[in-house]
């Protein structure tokens, strides 16, 4: 066998255990535990809206709420577990391209690349969490201020924060489009769904992503206004993201649906970890 024949047959095999049993269990556990981040989240977030809870709705929030429960340590191991795969499976996609007609273009695998780069983050974040039993780095707002500061001060700072910030903006749009024209649907084994079934999953499927894609773009519109004011503190993580919506003229209403959004974007990642094609 010549070196290119060998050199194929090792991409083929390499394609062919990215695209396993293996990494479809990872990426299945990943989507379960981006769905129990997300309940945590909304439901923090709702009893903000509800009562004014000082606990932070944000990811650190939802850990701690977690590590409160019984076999909390467990549950926080295997939540990090669960985002390991997540992130090896974005990974084998960017290698290999993912499942459709397109997906080994340059521009899925830039997106996997993107995302295996965020959830090795978020691994890492919860399982330091995990290790220690205390919220690393402080909570998402601090974090959020504290990179902002740092950004600020080097060359064309200001321009960057600005632009990182309109491109979250414009990810939020985008998140929130396409989850309310059920794009999804490409992604899922709707003949393995009753219709009911389809029907539950296209009411957590919008509702949710559209609330997800919203907190996104005002988190990034946030970071745009403390590019242009040069002022790091304008820059607001999860947590005052979402009290944010409470300071509107629609008060803590606008806080609660935003919150069940949150919510039924966790359940919506629990269907996705049943029925997604991987």
């Amino acid at each position: 066998m010549n070196t290119s024949a060998m050199a194929q047959s090792g991409r083929f095999r390499a394609r062919r255990i990215a695209r396993g049993s293996v990494t479809e269990g990872a990426a299945r556990a990943g989507f379960a535990a981006r769905g129990v981040i997300y309940l945590l989240v909304g439901a923090l977030a709702l009893q903000i809206a509800f009562d004014g809870s000082g606990r932070q709705a944000d990811r650190g929030g939802a850990l701690q709420e977690l590590a409160q429960k019984p076999f909390g340590a467990v549950l926080l191991w295997a939540l990090g577990i669960g985002l390991v795969g997540m992130a090896l499976w974005r990974l084998s996609e960017a290698l290999f391209g993912s499942v459709g007609k397109d997906g080994r273009s340059a521009r899925k695998r830039l997106m996997a690349t993107v995302r295996f780069a965020f959830y090795v983050f978020v691994a890492y974040s919860v399982l330091s969490f995990a290790i220690s039993r205390h919220q690393s780095g402080g909570s998402s707002d601090q974090q959020s201020r504290d990179a902002t500061a740092r950004a600020l001060e080097i060359p064309a700072g200001q321009w960057l924060v600005g632009a990182a910030g309109a491109a979250i903006v414009v990810a939020g749009g985008w998140i929130a489009v396409r989850a309310v024209l059920r794009k999804y649907h490409d992604k899922l084994r709707l003949g393995q769904m009753s219709h009911r079934t389809r029907q539950l999953v296209d009411v957590t499927g919008v509702a949710g992503g559209a609330a997800r894609g919203l907190v996104f773009a005002v988190a990034g519109a946030f970071a745009v206004r403390a590019a242009v004011d040069y002022e790091p503190d304008r820059a607001k993580g999860l947590d005052d993201t979402l009290r944010s919506f409470a300071d509107t003229p629609l008060g803590p209403w606008l806080l609660a649906c935003v919150a069940a959004g949150l919510v039924l974007f966790g359940v919506f990642s629990f269907a996705m970890a049943r029925w997604r094609r991987v």
